[in-house]
C-alpha cells in the first residue's frame, strides 16, 4: 500500500509534519506485538453475540450469550419460543425485550432466505455483498455486520466501536465532525486489508489501556509525538 494517506501530525518543536496512517500501525505494534486473526466461531454465534454487546458492556453481553446458549438447544429453538422467554434469558445485557424480538427476527429472516439458519454463504460474497446482506437484518448496522465479517469470516470489515471513534478523531484520522457510520468507510479506505484486523484490536486495547475517554494518560502514550490532541 503506498504511503499516501498522511493523515496525523508529529509535533516537534511546535511544528507539526504529516504522518502516514502506516507508522500508527507500526507504533502501536511495537507497544502492543503483532495480532494475526483467529475465528470468534460460527458466524450466527457472533452475529447475536455482536447484537447482545449493544449498548451495555463485555461482561454482560457475555452472560447475557452464555445464558442464551444455555437456555436453548439450538438457534431453530431460539426462533421457535416466544419472545419473552428469549428476553428472559438474556435479561442481564440489558434492553432484554427489544434485542429479542431481533434477535428473533433476525434468525427467522435468516432461515428463510437462507433455508436454514446459516450464514455460510457469506464466505464466497465479496466484502460489499456481505455487509449488505447482515445489513438488511433486523438490528444489524455497519458495526455489527463488521464484527460478524471480521472477527467470525476474517474478512478485512473494519468495526468501528466507541474506542477505535474516540481515538481516530483524536489522532486525527477522521474529522471531528465526522459521523460514527460515516467513519467506518473513511478509516477502511486508508487501511491495508492485512492490517485491518490488527489495527482494529489495537486501538481497542490502546483505548482501554491509556486513551481514556476521560483523562487519557498522554505522558504514557506511544503516539503522543504523533498526536495533535496531546496533553504533552
Amino acid at each position: 500500500m503506498r504511503r499516501k494517506h498522511l493523515c496525523i501530525k508529529r509535533r516537534r518543536h511546535d511544528i507539526f509534519e504529516l504522518v502516514a496512517i502506516e507508522e500508527i500501525i507500526e507504533l502501536l505494534e511495537r507497544e502492543y506485538g503483532p495480532r494475526k486473526w483467529q475465528s470468534d466461531g460460527d458466524p450466527i454465534d457472533v452475529l447475536i453475540g455482536t447484537i447482545l454487546s449493544q449498548n451495555t458492556s463485555d461482561a454482560n453481553s457475555g452472560r447475557a450469550f452464555t445464558c442464551l446458549k444455555a437456555s436453548f438447544d439450538s438457534w431453530e429453538a431460539v426462533t421457535s419460543a416466544p419472545a419473552e422467554h428469549v428476553a428472559h434469558a438474556i435479561k442481564s445485557g440489558g434492553l432484554s425485550r427489544i434485542k429479542a424480538v431481533r434477535i428473533k427476527q433476525a434468525l427467522e429472516q435468516i432461515e428463510k432466505e437462507q433455508g436454514r439458519i446459516s450464514l455460510d454463504s457469506l464466505k464466497s460474497k465479496t466484502i460489499a455483498e456481505a455487509e449488505d446482506y447482515l445489513m438488511r437484518l433486523p438490528g444489524v448496522g455497519r458495526k455489527t455486520a463488521s464484527c460478524v465479517l471480521l472477527f467470525s469470516l476474517g474478512k478485512p470489515s473494519l468495526p468501528v466501536d466507541t474506542h477505535v471513534f474516540r481515538l481516530s478523531k483524536r489522532l486525527g484520522l477522521i474529522d471531528f465532525r465526522v459521523s460514527a457510520e460515516k467513519a467506518h468507510s473513511l478509516l477502511q479506505e486508508q487501511i491495508s486489508p492485512s492490517k485491518v484486523y490488527q489495527f482494529h484490536v489495537h486501538m481497542i486495547e490502546h483505548g482501554r489501556r491509556i486513551c481514556h475517554a476521560r483523562q487519557p494518560r498522554c505522558n504514557r502514550c506511544i503516539l503522543r509525538g504523533a498526536c495533535p490532541s496531546s496533553l504533552y
